[in-house]
């Protein structure tokens, strides 16, 4: 009889090894962190400053992650307008091994490339990767950088071509931090669009967001009308702008479509929360293993258009022209 019992209880306790190792395996076949559950990311999100357009390129990668399945945990850093924050920022993030590194804005890029070449970088909002050196090419990023860039290259000729050929402007205005490279990038742009045409560029550079007002200011009696590119320090300090342009009647153009929901009077631009979403899809597959940063490739915005604030075309003074009707969308 005691062999008997001995034998049963042998064979329950085989039984319970074997059920105990069963159920160490996780859901996912994939061995898990032993409770069944998925993966856990950690991603350290450095972003220059706040404002609309980089918060929705923020909103627009994290649901990017969402709508991958992945859990992500995030650690958000904004060096508050202060390019000298970015790189203790990412080093941070280095020290706490994050997976990914997600930088919204060039400065912040430039800040986590410099902290590490081993972490994968994936950026939106940056104007000329290939001129702050953040990529080899947009086909072949090389390295562990890639993203998506927020200059459609038909945005700014468009923009010039529509002051040309639809105002009696000769003189525009731009109001730039002469220490963001994605800035001065663009004034380049901007005089390569003007070329062949009879405009020519006052320039009016800050050097912080509280210099903004004043720099507008400037350029009343110089300017017929103002364009403000998609400059960080300007853009966060765009409603002091938008009170001196409706305030003198000089007709303000944009950088982003956000800007005109702001109180601008018109961009040739995207949606921020598109090039971040599109900025998520491609760190998605950096955290699967489906491919490396080097391996892709940078994206453009995808869609471009033209936004006219109609509120704003009134109280800039300006005249809403029956043939804008084919060529813009129109908000209020």
């Amino acid at each position: 009889m005691l062999k008997k019992w001995r034998i049963a209880a042998a064979a329950g306790l085989l039984s319970a090894v074997m059920l105990s190792a069963c159920g160490s395996e996780s859901s996912d076949g994939e061995g898990g962190n032993g409770e069944g559950e998925a993966k856990t990311y950690n991603v350290g999100v450095s972003q220059i400053v706040e404002h609309p357009s980089l918060d929705a390129a923020y909103e627009g990668f994290k649901e990017a992650l969402e709508d991958e399945g992945l859990n992500v945990e995030y650690d958000v850093q904004n060096a508050q307008g202060d390019t000298n924050n970015t790189l203790p920022i990412a080093q941070n993030f280095v020290g706490d091994n994050v997976d990914l590194i997600f930088a919204n804005s060039t400065p912040s890029a430039l800040g986590a490339l410099n902290a590490t070449k081993d972490i994968p970088i994936v950026f939106t909002s940056v104007t000329d990767p290939l001129g702050a050196g953040l990529v080899s090419s947009f086909e072949n990023p090389g390295g562990n950088v890639t993203g998506t860039t927020d200059t459609h290259p038909d945005a700014i000729p468009n923009t010039v071509k529509f002051i040309s050929e639809h105002f009696s402007a000769k003189n525009v205005g731009v109001i730039y931090n002469a220490g963001e490279q994605n800035s001065t990038a663009q004034i380049e742009l901007v005089k390569e669009a003007m070329t062949g045409t009879d405009l020519k560029l006052v320039e009016a550079t800050v050097s912080n967001s509280s210099e903004a007002k004043q720099a507008a200011e400037s350029l009343v009696g110089k300017a017929d009308v103002i364009y403000v590119i998609t400059d960080n320090t300007v853009v966060s300090a765009l409603e002091s702008v938008i009170q001196v342009a409706n305030d003198n009647d000089i007709p303000l153009f944009v950088g982003e479509l956000d800007s005109v929901k702001r109180g601008g009077f018109a961009a040739y631009g995207f949606d921020y929360k598109d090039i971040g979403y599109e900025a998520g899809q491609i760190a998605a597959k950096i955290l699967k293993g489906e491919k490396t940063a080097e391996e892709s490739p940078v994206q453009y915005p995808q869609n471009l258009k033209l936004l006219i604030n109609k509120k704003a075309a009134e109280e800039m003074n300006v005249d809403i022209k029956d043939e804008w009707n084919d060529l813009a969308e129109f908000t209020e």
